[in-house]
């Protein structure tokens, strides 16, 4: 059994047909006259603000951009999603709270850090010798061996 639904009533744009053999060569909804028209003055005005003088060239450009823009934000209204929904969904996401991303704090200074001399590293305390590193150790100087030194290594190391 086949049930239908009713969702090709809501897939009828509101379209103007015309006169019969008098219509646009275009199919455009009703909304999209007028998001045209709210897009085209926007596009003058910056260009105006831009500095780009009123000519075939420029007209000709913001209407490019208007019918692309348009039918952008065409493709994202339809009857689920009307134009007042797209309009605040875009307020909301403009004006919604961010979080910080600047870092709170002021310049950095580096007056409070104590500046001492490096320490002297083994390489650098034999090098300031006066034997040029090198450790000449005499009979009498030498450490002790202790009894842990004197066990035999290998195998026989761990028996007893």
């Amino acid at each position: 059994m086949l049930v239908r639904t009713d969702d090709e009533v809501y897939r009828v744009d509101s379209v103007w047909l015309g006169p019969p053999r008098a219509t646009f060569p275009w199919r455009a909804r009703y909304v999209s006259y007028g998001v045209g028209l709210l897009v085209m003055i926007m596009i003058m005005f910056l260009q105006r603000r831009l500095g780009i003088g009123l000519d075939f060239f420029s007209v000709a450009w913001a209407l490019v951009l208007t019918i692309v823009i348009t039918r952008f934000l065409g493709s994202r209204i339809d009857y689920e999603r009307p134009l007042g929904q797209v309009l605040a969904l875009f307020r909301h996401e403009v004006t919604g709270p961010r979080g910080t991303t600047a870092a709170a704090g002021g310049p950095v200074r580096a007056g409070h850090v104590r500046v001492t001399a490096p320490r002297a590293t083994a390489r650098t305390r034999a090098a300031e010798r006066p034997s040029g590193g090198r450790v000449e150790w005499t009979t009498a100087d030498r450490p002790a061996r202790s009894a842990r030194a004197k066990r035999p290594k290998g195998r026989a190391r761990g028996k007893k």
